[in-house]
């Protein structure tokens, strides 16, 4: 726990962060060859004479990887770039066999643009520098052998996107909304898949910190590879933590790279930071400068989908969802296309949000599926809906007994399985007026408590005819008879 006096040095100082997002792209194949790209092989199965940079052997682009660039970046509100090159980044890597990287540098393939989220209930437009292109490394593996280490080239070459943020973030917190932002958007956009586990969206969060109103950046650590979103706010915080006791004490701070000890919630030096004079860029020889043409921005524009975004506000304005119920339903294309499909066989808009929010995520999560799994098709949900809606069935037994039935049997009706397990409420007056007057007849000192002015009582009337009826009465029109009777209207 902070004391009051770390508390007060924090406020005295400003926070100053620019995120680097590496996105892998969800390509068949690699960025300059026909190797898979896939996740998950044997070490060193998916290379070839390219991959390993044997003599002789040349690049080819990938135009998946330009349509991917473009795509993001037209949803990020970017400037394209449509005059490209690639460089070589002069970097000793030991586990990319060309001993250089190929990316851009001088023309990255996006410029400028935004990410907006929403952070502590503030909207805030994240400014983008650029997105680029380049070849991801391999992997070096240092718990396979005692003595040496073990490199697999499968991830070599892999085509990557690099999202580098303007230092225009203050707060952790803003550093986790931009991160959940973009690996939704990039997931919508299917141009990655956004699984940081399997290293196929890494971060590197650049940090600094200045007394509160200086205009003047402080010298910046970089902290390398963070692998969960959650592990990128930890690092965050405890760094700015560190950078701060640093100034207060005097002591310089030195431009370098760190790793984050996710174990111990700390970070670690790892080397001085390079400058990008260091890494003596050049265009690359091996392959060509490439035009993006208008015609081509225009089809890929005409192909994206409807962003997320948009959705919410039109969910929100035309169906009355709240931000919440509609941000949890365009959080992933698939839940859209279930509540689009759900929504053209009911216009109960609010139920069909609650069914996906409740029993429907409680399922996927139990069973560790996603929607797409999802064995009810869209129209038995909507009946389910009706039902309650029309008082044949109540919601608690529509979401959990006919609703698990349901799954076991989909051929069957909603009201089928309702009526097999006997559960459709019973809609009769006179009925509902029986079991009415035969709780209140066995209650009579809480009815004289009710009329005394006890009205919270009408809840433990109206179980009891729940509890009478087996489930069966309309708990609507059992509130309303008890209404009356209780406060002696005819």
């Amino acid at each position: 726990m902070l004391t009051f006096a770390a508390v007060n040095e924090q406020s005295k100082y400003e926070i100053v962060i620019g995120l680097e997002v590496h996105a892998q792209l969800l390509t068949q194949s690699k960025l300059f060859c026909g190797d898979s790209a896939a996740f998950g092989a044997e070490p060193n199965t998916h290379v070839s004479p390219i991959t390993l940079a044997h003599p002789g052997t040349l690049p080819k682009m990938n135009k998946q990887v330009i349509h991917h660039a473009v795509t993001l970046g037209l949803a990020m509100h970017c400037d394209i770039e449509q005059h490209n090159y690639f460089a070589r980044k002069n970097y000793f890597y030991p586990d990319l066999p060309k001993g250089y990287q190929v990316s851009q540098h001088t023309t990255p393939i996006c410029k400028n643009g935004y990410l907006t989220i929403n952070s502590g209930n503030i909207q805030k437009n994240i400014l983008l520098n650029r997105i680029h292109m380049e070849e991801d490394a391999g992997k070096s593996l240092h718990d396979v052998d005692e003595q040496y280490t073990a490199i697999d080239l499968n991830r070599a070459g892999v085509p990557l996107l690099e999202i580098v943020t303007e230092p225009c973030l203050h707060s952790s917190d803003e550093a986790f909304a931009y991160l959940t932002t973009l690996r939704k958007l990039v997931r919508w956009l299917q141009v990655c898949d956004g699984n940081m586990e399997e290293g196929s969206m890494r971060c590197d969060a650049n940090i600094s910190v200045r007394l509160q109103g200086d205009k003047k950046l402080g010298t910046r650590v970089e902290v390398k590879n963070l692998n969960s979103i959650r592990n990128v706010k930890r690092a965050i915080d405890f760094e700015s933590n560190r950078l701060i006791e640093l100034t207060e004490q005097g002591i310089p701070i030195v431009q370098e790279t760190r790793s984050f000890d996710a174990d111990k919630g700390t970070t670690f030096s790892l080397r001085t930071k390079e400058d990008a004079d260091d890494y003596r860029y050049f265009p690359e020889p091996d392959l060509c400068p490439f035009f993006i043409s208008n015609e081509t921005l225009a089809e890929i524009q005409q192909a994206m989908p409807v962003l997320p975004a948009v959705l919410e506000k039109n969910y929100i304005e035309s169906y009355q969802l709240s931000q919440y119920d509609a941000s949890f339903i365009c959080d992933d294309r698939d839940q859209v296309a279930y509540f689009e499909q759900l929504i053209q066989h009911t216009q109960q808009y609010k139920a069909a949000a609650n069914w996906m929010l409740g029993p429907i995520k409680s399922w996927l999560n139990e069973s560790n599926s996603n929607i797409r799994e999802f064995i009810l098709p869209a129209h038995k949900i909507a009946e389910l809906i009706e039902l309650v809606d029309a008082g044949k069935l109540g919601f608690s037994m529509a979401s959990t007994k006919v609703f698990a039935a349901l799954i076991s049997a989909p051929e069957k009706t909603a009201l089928e399985i309702a009526a097999e397990l006997n559960l459709v409420q019973e809609q009769d007056n006179s009925q509902i007026e029986a079991w009415v007057d035969d709780v209140l007849a066995r209650l009579p000192e809480k009815v004289k408590e009710y009329r005394n002015g006890k009205k919270g009582l009408l809840g433990l009337f109206a179980g009891e005819v729940k509890k009478l009826s087996k489930g069966k009465a309309d708990m609507q029109l059992t509130n309303e008879v008890l209404g009356r009777k209780l406060d002696g209207v005819v």
